[in-house]
């Protein structure tokens, strides 16, 4: 019977594919004599998506009455990432205490009119297996939140509510007091030096100015921030004109009715003031040196600890993301790429970028470099980072100060099209994320009133040449350079050695010609 089975199967398999497709395999001289380039016999032709046009149109925008803007795009999938973006940060800090946007971080989702506590929005949230989360940086503040599609009227509603009906009690400061505390002596401990090497490039190069100003709260504001500066600083910046409601995941008319339903009328608690003062001052590019003395020996305790070592970050001013110029500098950026002398990698690593071949591969005792871009609205950032033993700090200077001005040369056909390739993947990848892609939505919307769409980015991209880059370069390299250097800097070069290396032709110091040593 079971004989008799077999054979119908095999019968059967020869009606579908054929005869050359029916061979034994138990003989090893005998291949199954199926062609891998044409289409197997009996199957139904494949029919494949294709684009219809309607992705120029993805990001749906709509302005309510009252200034707030609402911007979405549909993502296929059961849940959304929605949250209010609010054109707010450290840099609109210079008539109060710097370190409100930090305060707001931390008490973000904390007790509203409608929720008694955090925990009572966290378990809101868990009811449509959801998540909340709040960022503040130099200009924008993001309030997000991750749940079911199907939550989404309670998540609009959640979100008007932790925006603009705070109780900011005085437990609720007292607590926040603590945790900025102890990020701030966090923020001077952890062996990773980056954000703190970051918060002081940006007040070298815009001194005392917008984002120059601190993104962390100093020691000597955490006391002196309390709910009536809160109130009387959100009284100003949280405006309806100012904020944007932007949602991944959902259909625009559902959001746009939810947002007329919670935030078209909302009234916020700090009342509304007749004439908002707004701080609309433009970043002036200052330049300039911060030097921090710090013992790094003891940095990372261990059985294996992380040797001693100098951080040097030097920078110079590139352009705002708004001007055109912005996609060569992103292009340059990625060329210049870099990272640890430890890092492990293949093709798409950046292990084949400027600061990689030029500089880690060559010199052994540099422990880092990597090429850093921010980019503001109304100015921006390119800047390298590096790191190695005390006693070569001078050394390491010269070699990036070097790789500056050479970044000023012809770049080659090769190295230009890998960079704009890394950068096409690396946008396209980060943008398969819904929360990505809802940062990406919100940030745009927020400062242009639009979005360019990926593929238009892509565009650009392609577009960039080397005449590009060079014209970007020889720009950038008329700017004064902004330095941070943190550790031990008995041997970095004094900032007018550092300006003169970066305005000669081969990026070398001056020489110094010492008698003693």
């Amino acid at each position: 019977m079971a004989t008799r089975m077999s054979r119908c199967r095999s019968w059967s398999r020869v009606q579908r594919f054929g005869i050359a497709a029916y061979r034994k395999y138990s003989s090893g001289s005998r291949y199954p004599n199926v062609s891998l380039s044409a289409p197997l016999p009996g199957i139904p032709k494949p029919v494949f998506a294709c684009v219809d046009g309607q992705e120029k149109h993805e990001t749906k925008i709509t302005t309510l009455e009252n200034g707030l803007k609402v911007a979405s795009q549909n993502k296929f999938g059961q849940f959304c990432t929605v949250g209010i973006l609010v054109n707010s940060g450290s840099r609109h800090e210079a008539k109060y205490p710097s370190g409100i946007a930090h305060f707001v971080e931390k008490l973000a989702f904390s007790s509203t009119a409608q929720y008694g506590s955090k925990d009572e929005i966290l378990l809101t949230l868990e009811k449509h297996g959801g998540i909340c989360d709040c960022q503040t940086s130099r200009d924008t503040t993001i309030y997000a939140v991750s749940a079911e599609v199907k939550g989404l009227d309670t998540v609009v509603s959640l979100l008007s509510d932790a925006v603009l009906q705070p109780r900011l009690l005085d437990e609720e400061i007292e607590m926040t007091r603590m945790a900025v505390r102890f990020e701030l002596e966090d923020l001077n401990m952890r062996p990773d030096p980056e954000p703190l090497l970051t918060e002081m490039i940006h007040a070298a190069a815009y001194r005392g100015n917008t984002v120059g100003l601190p993104r962390f709260c100093p020691v000597d504001n955490v006391e002196t921030i309390d709910k009536k500066v809160l109130h009387n600083y959100l009284r100003n910046y949280y405006c309806p004109e100012r904020m944007v409601l932007a949602g991944v995941g959902i259909e625009h008319e559902q959001l746009v009715e939810c947002a007329r339903k919670y935030l078209l009328d909302a009234k916020p608690v700090w009342g509304t003031s007749a004439v908002a003062s707004v701080d609309l001052s433009v970043a002036q590019y200052t330049g300039g040196i911060v030097k921090m003395e710090k013992d790094m020996s003891d940095v990372s305790l261990g059985p294996t600890p992380i040797p001693e070592l100098t951080h040097i970050m030097i920078g110079l001013e590139s352009c705002s993301f708004l001007e055109d110029d912005f996609i060569p500098f992103a292009v340059l950026n990625m060329m210049m790429g870099g990272g640890g002398s430890f890092s492990a990698g293949g093709p798409g690593k950046g292990m084949f970028t400027r600061l990689y071949l030029n500089v880690l591969n060559r010199h052994h005792w540099m422990y880092n470099a990597t090429a850093y871009h921010h980019s503001y609205e109304d100015s921006g950032l390119l800047c390298i980072h590096a790191s190695a033993d005390p006693r070569q700090v001078r050394e390491m200077v010269e070699i990036i100060t070097r790789e500056f001005i050479q970044m000023a040369g012809s770049a080659g056909e090769m190295e230009l099209e890998r960079a704009k390739t890394q950068l096409k993947s690396m946008l396209m990848m980060n943008l398969e994320s819904r929360p990505v892609i809802f940062e990406d939505v919100g940030r745009q919307v927020l400062s242009t009133g639009k979005r360019k769409l990926p593929h238009q980015l892509c565009d650009l991209i392609s577009n960039v040449t080397a005449s590009d880059i060079k014209r970007v370069t020889t720009k950038m390299l008329r700017s004064k350079p902004a330095v941070a250097a943190l550790g031990d800097l008995t041997e970095l070069p004094s900032y007018e050695h550092i300006q003169a290396a970066l305005s000669s032709k081969d990026g070398r110091l001056p020489r110094m010609y010492r008698l003693f040593r």
